[in-house]
C-alpha cells in the first residue's frame, strides 16, 4: 500500500509546483500590468506639470513685455500732439521769432525723449508710407483718386501706428490709391 500511496503523492507534489507556477506567472504578470499603467500615469503627470510650467513661464513673460501697452497707448496721443504742435508753426514764423524758435526747440527735444523711451520699451513707430494696404497693421481712411500709384498702396498717414514688441498697440489711419478706371475702355454694360 504504500507503494501505490507514494506513487499518488509522487504525482501530487509534482503538480502542485506546476498550478503554483502558473498562479505566480498570473501574479507577475498582473502587478507588471499594474507598473506600466502607475509609470505611464507618472509619465504623464510629469509631462503635465512641464507644460504647465511652460505655460506660466510664457505667462509671465508676456506680461513683462506687453504690460506698458495700456500706459504706452495713452502716450501715444501725447507724441501725436508733439508732433502736431511742431508742425503747426510755419518755417517763417519759427525764422521770425526768436520766442517761437525756443518754444518749439524744447518741444521737439521733448519729442525725442519720448520717443527714446518708446524705443527703450520696444514701440516702434510704423512707416507705412509708400506701401502696399496691410489690414494687420492699417485702418483705411480713404481712397483717393489720380494718384500715379498702383491701387492699394498709402498715399497719406492720417495717424502713424506702432507696434510693441512685434505685436501692434495701434493701427496707423490712412488712405490709399483708389483703382483708377481704364481710360481707353467706356463701360457699356449699363
Amino acid at each position: 500500500m504504500t507503494d501505490s500511496n507514494e506513487t499518488t503523492t509522487a504525482p501530487e507534489t509534482d503538480a502542485a509546483p506546476q498550478q503554483q507556477a502558473p498562479a505566480s506567472s498570473d501574479a507577475v504578470a498582473t502587478l507588471e500590468a499594474e507598473v506600466a499603467s502607475l509609470k505611464d500615469q507618472l509619465l504623464r503627470s510629469m509631462a503635465e506639470a512641464e507644460n504647465t510650467r511652460r505655460r506660466a513661464q510664457k505667462e509671465r513673460e508676456d506680461t513683462a513685455k506687453y504690460a506698458v501697452s495700456g500706459f504706452a497707448k495713452e502716450l501715444l496721443a501725447v507724441a501725436d500732439n508733439l508732433r502736431r504742435a511742431i508742425e503747426a508753426v510755419p518755417a517763417e514764423t519759427r525764422a521770425g521769432s526768436e520766442q517761437v524758435n525756443t518754444l518749439l526747440t524744447g518741444v521737439e527735444a521733448t519729442e525725442r525723449q519720448l520717443i527714446a523711451a518708446f524705443d527703450r520699451a520696444g514701440i516702434v513707430k510704423l512707416e507705412p508710407m509708400g506701401q502696399p494696404f496691410d489690414p494687420n497693421f492699417h485702418q483705411v481712411v480713404a481712397e483717393v483718386d489720380g494718384t500715379d500709384k498702383p491701387a492699394g498702396t498709402v498715399v497719406t498717414i492720417l495717424q502713424p501706428g506702432y507696434t510693441i514688441q512685434g505685436r501692434l498697440l495701434r493701427e496707423a489711419m490712412v488712405c490709399v490709391a483708389k483703382a483708377g478706371a481704364n481710360p481707353g475702355k467706356v463701360d457699356t454694360s449699363a
